[in-house]
């Protein structure tokens, strides 16, 4: 499988919430998630996250997948049934290596998520 085509498939395993798909595509070893407000070193632990936020979301739409070498950058719609959230834009940056994400850096305005799990105020 090509860069472009694990991500994309990827995202498509977290849009149809299918945990083992997703997690199939991301190393075990060595793996790095950076978000804007969140670092995770364990794919499960990083995946048991975003799958919390299954109850709220009603699609996610992939807009476009840019490839360099082993990095490949998506742009995506992030679509909730949350309304104070709405729709969320979100950036994926991936490193891709031996046909798996080691890494993953997500960006998208922290300010929706924070103030929807009240984390300033636990």
């Amino acid at each position: 499988m090509q860069t472009k085509e694990i991500l994309s498939q990827f995202i498509e395993a977290m849009r149809v919430e299918d945990f083992g798909r997703a997690l199939s595509y991301l190393a075990r070893e060595d793996f790095l998630y950076v978000g804007p407000n969140m670092t995770f070193t364990n794919p499960e632990d990083m995946l048991t996250f975003l799958f919390g936020m299954a109850s709220i979301q009603k699609d996610i739409i992939l807009r476009h997948i840019i490839v360099e070498g082993d990095s490949a950058f998506a742009a995506l719609d992030y679509q909730t049934y949350y309304e104070p959230i709405g729709d969320v834009r979100i950036a994926l940056w991936a490193t891709i290596k031996n046909g798996l994400i080691c890494t993953m850096e997500g960006f998208y305005n922290a300010a929706v998520v924070e103030n929807m799990l009240d984390v300033n105020n636990s």
